[in-house]
């Protein structure tokens, strides 16, 4: 095993308890929670080297990210 899957097993599992209770309860806090456990499952993908499997996860993060943002602003803040 590598370092970099073992950082990204850290931080999968810090992320997902940080997204399960944010401290504030705002919809931006909730998305950048959820980018966290994002970052450690890339981290692991990376470890294992699977260059389409990179690809895939960033190009959907890219694309769910721009549609949360839109989504937010059109709920805007509670």
């Amino acid at each position: 095993m590598t370092p970099e899957f073992y950082l990204g097993l850290a931080v999968l599992v810090i992320g997902t308890l940080a997204a399960a209770k944010p401290r504030p309860h705002t919809y931006l806090s909730r998305m950048i929670s959820l980018e966290i456990p994002a970052w450690g499952l890339l981290l692991i993908m990376l470890a294992y080297d699977e260059t389409l499997a990179l690809l895939t996860f960033i190009a959907v993060t890219a694309i769910s990210t721009f549609v949360l943002v839109r989504v937010i602003e059109r709920r805007g803040e509670p």
